[in-house]
Parts: C-alpha cells; structure tokens; sequence
C-alpha cells in the first residue's frame, strides 16, 4: 500500500511514517518545515527517520519547479519532499508523481492560541491547504482520506465525555473553527464525489519527539531548568493526555480497516478517555524529574477550554481502539527522551 503523510516532520507525523515504514509500506512523506516552532525539532524528527536533511536545501535548488524526493537511509521504504500544501500546483505534482493509494493528512497549522493573533495562517493552511490535497486525492482516485481533526472542535460545549454526535457549533478559537470547517468539505466531498473520508478528533498528545508549544512540553522543560511555569485557571483544568504509540496504534487500525460504501463519512474521537487535572500532571513530572515546579496560578485563558474528554466508544466498538498507556509510565518515556536529546 502506497501511503502520502502529510505534516511528515511534526510529532505525530514523524511518528506514523516511522510506523508505516517499519511494517514496510511505501510512504511518501511531506511538510513545509515552516518556523512556527523549532526547525531543529522537525529536521531532527526527520533526520531520525533517516532522511538526509543536509540535503534538503540543494534538492530545492537543484529541482525548483519539480517535486523531488529525499529517500531515506534508514527505512527504504519511506522518502521525503518538502512542499507547502497551500501550493496548489505542487500539490498537484506531487499527487501526479506519487499517486497514493491512502492519504494521512496531518499537515496544519497547529496552536489555539496563536490562532488568535494569527488567523490568516490558519485560514491559509488549515482550509486551503486542507483543501488542496483533499481535491487531489478525488482527482488521482485515493481510496481513503484520512485527516486529522481536533478536540478543539466541541469549544464551548459543556457536556462531558465528548461524543462524536455532540453539538460542535460553537468554537472558541480560529483554530478549531478552521478544524470544524475540515470536517464539513469533507463531509461533501464524501457526498458528491463518493471520497471515503475519515477524521479524527485528536486529544492531547504528548511523549517522545512532542510539540514545544504544548503544556507537557513546556511544564517540563521550565521544571527540569528550575523556570515557572504558567498554570491557567488555577490549575482547575482537566486534559485527556494521550500517549502517541496509542494514537499510532489507533491510527494503523483505521488505515488497515476496509471503509464501509454506506459509510463513505466518518469521525471519529480518538484519545485516552482519562482526563487528568493538570496539578496532578504537574506532580507527576515532578516525581520523575526529582525536582520542584515553580507555579504560577494564572486565570483562563482566551480560546481555552475546562476540560477535555474523549469517548472513544465509537473507535473501540469498530476498531478494538483501546488506549494502555498510564500517564506515569507516557510521561516516563517522554522524560527520557527529552533528557537524551537535550544531552541534560
């Protein structure tokens, strides 16, 4: 199976192509290595993939109107293209050259936040770039489309679990708006053109090669450097940490399941269904690191949500989806990455 995973250098990304490939299929994978946070992050994602990033400033050079590909050392089933998905043309290259039998798209414009300051880029990426690889996989024939939605999508909703049939009508960011949209084109692409699409609500995903921006991130390098940390609501939040072997897995169930012809339209929530209060996630880092937080209680913030909460009964039912990875042992893994990268 020829698999195109977009977003291929962020976590989840980089964490799916290494799977995909391990088992041995062919994937192809993509991103735009933009600067919302550490390049040297994604390069090294990528670079841990066995792909040959030195190389990616000559391949551009060398190949500016055509789409090229790094192949990686490590893997020979997995290769490399950097491109932007807003690029409608090369976009459509790319589908040209690759013809994919499935489609992962998880490239986006991530961050609740800095889509309030910044919404055009949300538009730009989440929408038109969504849409643009969303319109190639109808034009080349893909069998499954499947993309990556949010938890943001239920924003103001007070009922807890989050169920896939919940009202999700009222966003409380850019980004889960733009999220929301996603899931409405490809619910007429399902409808019109008969795209079997599938979206996937993520939780809170955290462990080893994580997002910098993200509160497990960022709690516990200000723990491990003795730096304070900003606890919103006065640490009255509750998040459904998921560990990301457990999204993966959950992510290869879906992609490996047949796509029902009555059932061309599909979302699904896919996290740990165990929302923790952050406090307690607090002390955990705390116990493994063996050092102290330096709190400091702010009020919620804008675009920020109480609590998340999954019920993943519809992916368990369907795909035998059940999350076992206890926070304590998630975390532990995480620390120890985070100590080997940073050489601490």
């Amino acid at each position: 199976m020829k698999i195109l995973v977009t977003g291929a250098a962020g976590f989840i990304g980089y964490h799916l192509t290494k799977a995909l490939a391990e088992r041995g299929d062919e994937v192809v994978g993509i991103d735009n290595l933009n600067h919302y946070y550490d390049v040297s992050l994604k390069l090294g994602r990528l670079r841990s993939a066995g792909i040959p990033v030195e190389k990616l400033a000559t391949e551009r050079e060398e190949c500016p109107d055509k789409v090229s590909f790094l192949e990686s050392n490590r893997y020979s089933s997995y290769c490399f293209s950097r491109i932007d998905i807003t690029d409608e043309q090369a976009v459509y290259s790319l589908f040209e050259a690759v013809r994919p039998d499935v489609v992962c798209h998880l490239a986006a414009q991530a961050g609740v936040r800095y889509s309030i300051e910044n919404p055009r880029t949300y538009i730009n990426s989440n929408i038109l770039g969504y849409f643009n690889v969303l319109d190639c996989s109808r034009m080349f024939g893909v069998k499954h489309f499947l993309y990556a939605s949010s938890s943001s999508v239920y924003g103001l909703n007070k009922k807890i679990p989050y169920c896939e049939s919940d009202c999700v009508e009222k966003p409380a960011s850019i980004y889960a708006a733009t999220k929301k949209s996603d899931e409405l084109i490809a619910h007429s692409y399902s409808e019109i053109f008969k795209l079997p699409t599938t979206g996937l609500r993520f939780f809170t995903v955290y462990g080893p090669w994580g997002r910098p921006d993200m509160a497990p991130f960022l709690f516990l390098s200000a723990i491990l450097k003795g730096q304070p940390i900003n606890v919103f609501n006065h640490g009255k939040m509750m998040r459904d940490f998921t560990y990301v072997g457990d999204i993966i897995t959950g992510l290869l169930k879906v992609i490996d399941a047949p796509v029902p012809e009555e059932r061309l339209y599909r979302i699904y929530n896919i996290g740990n269904s165990r929302p923790v209060q952050l406090e307690e996630f607090i002390h955990t880092v705390e116990k493994l690191s063996g050092k102290k937080a330096v709190c400091v209680y702010k009020d919620m913030q804008p675009g920020d949500v109480e609590c998340t909460y999954a019920d993943t009964t519809l992916l368990n039912t369907e795909f035998g989806y059940k999350p076992d990875t206890p926070l304590e042992q998630g975390l532990h893994e995480f620390y120890n990455w985070y100590v080997q990268y940073y050489s601490l």
